[in-house]
């Protein structure tokens, strides 16, 4: 990719508009909170004792599971638009939350497959290709960021920041460093699915909240990425000057 130098007020419009995105990321992660009546945190408190014990193998499998069906997926099903792949994964999250926690069990590495291809697609659109190991691992990276229903715009920040080296990196390595966070995300899924009567309901807001939120943060992620090849400007002062933006925007 070709460096440019870009003025600073258009160097300042890219990073708000990327600023739009993240904040918009969180938006829709608010009504899950309302319809369910409960803080995120406390949801997870709904799972039972041994649905919690293996959340985070539960994750590992669906994650796993995920990039190998992407991958070869890519070939026969041509990327999705976002509002689509939107709105695939809400009915998938309504079938799976009326069911209960068996039918939502079974839904989760369905749902997080759809996530991944959304976020490949997303790369695509930024001139990256998701079949190049490198912008594969980043795709995963996504996944590390704080979740639809958590405002920790610290952890967040933080993921933008990471670069994913290849050198002694595999994708079970990256995996494995995306999982703890991410089985804590999918764990608020899970339980808000088993809240009872409005079970259906709250599976298709999750899963909606989930598509959009991380449809968001993948064009955050690739956006830097891109924009930093472009400028040649660091990622992390990117970032910098993206945390400057929220900051901005939230005190105005």
């Amino acid at each position: 990719m070709t460096q440019t130098t870009l003025p600073t007020a258009s160097l300042d419009a890219e990073i708000a508009a990327l600023g739009a995105r993240h904040q918009a990321a969180h938006n829709v992660g608010m009504q899950v909170l309302n319809l369910v009546g409960s803080q995120a945190e406390n949801l997870l408190e709904r799972l039972p004792d041994s649905v919690k014990d293996r959340l985070e193998e539960t994750t590992r499998g669906a994650l796993e599971l995920a990039f190998r069906a992407a991958r070869q997926s890519r070939g026969v099903v041509p990327d999705q638009k976002g509002w689509l792949n939107t709105a695939v994964a809400t009915a998938m999250g309504a079938a799976g939350g009326a069911g209960g926690l068996p039918s939502a069990l079974a839904e989760l590495p369905v749902t997080t497959t759809v996530l991944f291809r959304a976020i490949q697609g997303i790369a695509t659109e930024y001139g990256y290709d998701p079949a190049d190991p490198q912008i594969a691992k980043e795709c995963l990276t996504v996944f590390a960021s704080a979740g639809p229903l958590s405002q920790d715009d610290g952890a967040e920040l933080a993921f933008l920041s990471a670069r994913v080296t290849l050198t002694g990196s595999t994708v079970h390595g990256v995996i494995a460093k995306v999982v703890p966070r991410l089985s804590t995300v999918l764990g608020q899924k899970l339980a808000a699915q088993t809240v009872p009567v409005i079970g259906a309901a709250a599976g298709a807001a999750t899963n909606y909240a989930y598509t959009s939120y991380y449809q968001q943060m993948a064009h955050v992620h690739f956006g830097l990425m891109a924009l930093a090849e472009r400028t040649g400007r660091p990622r992390a002062a990117l970032v910098e000057d993206l945390r400057a933006a929220l900051k901005q925007n939230h005190f105005n």
